[in-house]
């Protein structure tokens, strides 16, 4: 696996594929499934169309026949959406270790993606898959827990193709020094960069950080107003604690910082019209 374009980490997930007991996509399982699944699909095109036909009907073990095919044929997509498939237990019994090489295979082949590609987000996306996959590692497996090779995959998603998902998750590293030494600094600076791109997540801890001063200077209306766009921006079923901190924002603030929050506010609209 490359963290570098000169490959001086290329093959990390590849090699540790070779020891696995029971590797998902060892070569061996792959010419009888190709046969079979040559039969039905005209193409990997066809096939990967099919997946997500089936998918989109229901029906679950259609989509992974059709998808297995073309993630044979080595289609990033196939090979993306049966990871998260695996990772999910989304029609499949759930299996990390599968997910993981099905996500290793996109890594190790498209590193070198470019940034402005069709394809970038979905290496970006296996990038951070593996991340997190490393922080805890698969239990019972091979993949054990790395916190160090965690930083270097959302680093590399982070800076290389700059995906707001793997700043955040660096960002959260950087403040609990998990897999490298603590640097408040730091993860603001990569919670900017995916706050500006509109990762709620990424505006909320920022906002935090702001206005508690953890580690960077204390901004309480800057980070009130990155608390208000998080806030407005966020699903409030599933980031709850976003509302939470922005609640806990606003009646520590003064009236003062609010009215400079709203300013700011008004100048981040602005831009972006």
């Amino acid at each position: 696996m490359r963290i570098c374009r000169s490959g001086a980490v290329i093959g990390l997930v590849s090699a540790l594929a070779l020891t696995g007991p029971a590797a998902a996509l060892d070569s061996a399982s792959r010419p009888a499934q190709s046969r079979s699944a040559s039969e039905a699909f005209a193409s990997a095109k066809d096939a990967m169309r099919s997946g997500v036909r089936n998918y989109n009907a229901g029906d679950k073990a259609g989509a992974v026949k059709a998808l297995e095919y073309a993630a044979d044929q080595g289609y990033p997509l196939a090979l993306w959406k049966l990871g998260r498939m695996y990772a999910d237990g989304d029609g499949v019994s759930q299996d990390e270790l599968k997910a993981f090489e099905y996500f290793s295979r996109i890594a190790d082949d498209n590193a070198d993606e470019a940034p402005d590609s069709q394809r970038a987000g979905i290496v970006a996306s296996a990038f951070v898959a593996l991340g997190t996959f490393f922080l805890d590692g698969i239990k019972g497996s091979y993949v054990a827990a790395n916190p160090e090779r965690a930083v270097e995959m959302f680093q590399y998603a982070a800076a290389y193709f700059g995906d707001s998902t793997a700043q955040y998750s660096l960002a959260r590293l950087y403040l609990e020094g998990t897999g490298t030494d603590r640097d408040p600094r730091q993860a603001a600076r990569w919670l900017n960069l995916a706050a500006e791109k509109g990762h709620h997540p990424a505006q909320a801890l920022l906002g935090q950080i702001l206005m508690n001063g953890q580690g960077v200077p204390r901004q309480p209306a800057r980070g009130l107003m990155w608390l208000s766009i998080a806030k407005e921006g966020a699903d409030p079923k599933r980031d709850g604690w976003i509302s939470s901190l922005y609640s806990e924002a606003f009646e520590a603030s003064t009236e003062s910082d609010r009215r400079t929050a709203l300013a700011f506010l008004e100048q981040f609209q602005a831009k972006r019209r």
